[in-house]
């Protein structure tokens, strides 16, 4: 028998008891977290009074539906006693996010998702909360008004944001947490998820949602916080524990393998003499490389303590080119990305969304990290990475000289000259500016200097004076532009729009959702659809100019349209949507939500004619 077939069989046996072990690990994980749910139903001493609360102020979040000047639908709504509920259907006194369903990873615009995320990590947005006290919560209600389920994580923090003097450490704690689940009624519901016990009081609530399974934007109307002021003595009360209600990331805590130690694992000081390395010495060095490509980062630096061969693998630069550190945003801090910098040379995409905030990351400790690890940067994802300044871009500027790929979406803290060094980022392919503070003069720099944008995202930027002169400019300079977000842009008017239609001829996507200075009159929306044939995705939410005349212009000439939104116009006709249907054969999602003319029995008798097309048609009671 060939020398092969023996070093198969062991990378195969290797194999299988990883599978194996995953599998005990998730089982151990959901017994502790049973064993929490019986904790949490304890009774407790009728001495202690509980106190019922709404949220007091919303004290930051990633997205939002709503304008940056207004309420309504903003995550502003969340604040204080329900407006809506329980009331059901589509209102603006609630709290939605942007997006929703798996449209926006169908775009164009989409990117690519990261490698080694881990499978328990899903949350797409989110929010926090504070409360006017500290309380150890018995209970957190969410109250849904339209098209429920998005909610699949609850956290609390140990830090109380009305607190004079800053803590000395800054804890979250997982209060229930879900993978996303369909739900298939959109009426109104109060969430009443049940919480495990914590040992510390909090008046700091965090959720996250997932609204990829949803039909429709989720609306939330308040949140509820319920808890009592003195740590609750718990009954000995005690339960059998199913060993199949089990999660990974409550086993990983009580093991003491979770991100708590993770910068132990990262130093990897306690790797100790063992066993010699059997059969893995004579397997190639890329086959193993290739295992150990499955694993996620704790995974990773738990298998880098067993033998010094495997601490030799997973320690290869080669293992970190892509490092998504998004997950363990609850953790990170300037110890993790200390003991991370000898992996991380070679990085190439680089993920620190939502990580950092409340003093978790420094300035400092974001320069040392980007000293040894930027030079290879080509993707760099800052969403919500709050502690973010004006050094923080100049650095990136300065060490990120590969860098193509800049999310900063929602740094609505970041001054606005701080964008001014973006501008040295000449290769910049991507840009996503969504929710931030950029002004009118750093972002023509900008547009100057980076000829070679693809896609931008220009979103709720409302510190843009004049979005027409933008628009010449992106027409002039940006001939290359694929993907376009003018999202509540307050300003751009046909003039605008005729620049960049001819100037960015090979735009495919192309969002002017709420932007109410443009009029069908004008022929802008017509000129659009002559001069873009490469459209794939055209949102015009909230126009209520948009007309027949449009849609037939859309039918003739942009026949690869994917996605379109009409929401809110009042003359567009059942027939021209027809037209629309027969032409554009691949289109999938067409929302007509508060569309005068397109009553139900028009949507059900397109639903017939055309059942692969996702066709919305919104309500409010």
């Amino acid at each position: 028998m060939s020398p092969v077939f023996p070093m198969l069989t062991i990378l195969t046996m290797f194999y299988y008891i990883c599978l194996r072990r995953r599998a005990r690990t998730a089982a151990r994980g959901e017994m502790m977290n049973s064993h929490r749910t019986v904790e949490s139903n304890s009774q407790t001493s009728h001495l202690n009074a509980e106190v019922v609360q709404y949220a007091k102020e919303v004290v930051d979040f990633s997205s939002h539906y709503g304008s940056e000047n207004s309420m309504s639908y903003t995550m502003w709504n969340l604040t204080g006693v329900p407006n809506v509920f329980p009331s059901s259907g589509d209102f603006t006194q609630t709290a939605v996010f942007r997006t929703y369903g798996t449209w926006w990873d169908q775009c164009p615009s989409a990117s690519l998702p990261f490698k080694r995320t881990p499978p328990n990590f899903q949350s797409q947005d989110y929010v926090e909360l504070t409360f006017e006290q500290q309380v150890y919560p018995t209970a957190v209600h969410v109250l849904e008004t339209y098209h429920p389920g998005a909610v699949i994580r609850i956290l609390a923090c140990s830090a109380n944001p009305y607190s004079p003097s800053p803590p000395a450490e800054v804890r979250w704690e997982i209060l229930w947490s879900e993978r996303p689940t369909k739900v298939n009624a959109s009426q109104a519901r109060q969430f009443k998820p049940c919480i495990k016990q914590i040992n510390f009081p909090t008046n700091l609530i965090r959720l996250e949602v997932n609204s990829s399974l949803l039909d429709y934007y989720t609306e939330l109307d308040a949140v509820v916080l319920y808890g009592v002021k003195d740590k609750p003595v718990l009954s000995l009360k005690t339960s059998l524990i199913d060993m199949n209600d089990l999660e990974e990331d409550d086993y990983e805590e009580k093991d003491g393998c979770g991100m708590d130690n993770l910068n132990k694992k990262l130093s990897s000081t306690a790797l100790r003499e063992g066993p010699n390395n059997g059969y893995f010495d004579k397997l190639p060095y890329e086959l193993i490389q290739l295992i150990l490509n499955h694993l996620t980062l704790p995974d990773l630096c738990r298998l880098a303590q067993t033998c010094k061969l495997l601490n030799q693998h997973c320690c290869d630069p080669l293992q970190y080119i892509h490092l998504n550190l998004q997950p363990y945003w609850a953790k990170l801090n300037d110890t993790s990305l200390e003991f991370l910098q000898a992996r991380c040379t070679l990085v190439q995409w680089l993920n620190l969304s939502w990580t950092g905030n409340r003093g978790f990351i420094s300035v400092a400790g974001f320069s040392r990290f980007l000293k040894v690890c930027g030079s290879e940067l080509v993707r760099l994802e800052l969403s919500c990475s709050h502690f973010l300044n004006e050094t923080c871009l100049e650095i990136i500027s300065e060490l990120c000289p590969n860098l193509q790929d800049l999310n900063l979406s929602s740094c609505d803290k970041l001054p606005p000259q701080a964008f001014n060094y973006i501008a040295k980022l000449c290769g910049l392919k991507r840009l996503v500016l969504y929710r931030t503070k950029i002004e009118q003069t750093a972002l023509l720099s900008i547009l100057n200097f980076c000829s070679e944008l693809q896609h931008l995202s220009l979103g709720s930027c409302v510190m843009i004076e004049d979005y027409d002169v933008i628009a010449s400019m992106i027409g002039a300079k940006c001939k290359g532009l694929r993907t376009l977000d003018l999202w509540r842009c307050k300003n751009i008017t046909e003039n605008g729009i005729a620049e960049l239609a001819s100037g960015c001829p090979l735009l495919e996507e192309l969002d002017l959702g709420w932007c109410p200075t443009l009029q069908s009159s004008t022929g802008c929306f017509a000129r659009l659809a002559r001069q873009l044939p490469n459209l794939q995705k055209l949102f015009l939410t909230a126009n209520r100019s948009v007309c027949d005349t449009d849609i037939e212009e859309l039918a003739c000439n942009c026949t690869r349209l994917r996605q379109l939104d009409i929401l809110g116009t009042r003359m567009v006709s059942p027939a021209s949507l027809r037209k629309l249907l027969e032409s554009c054969k691949d289109l999938s999602l067409l929302d007509v939500s508060f569309c005068s003319q397109i009553d139900n029995r028009a949507v059900l008798e397109l639903n017939v004619s055309f059942p692969k097309v996702f066709i919305k048609k919104s309500f409010t009671q």
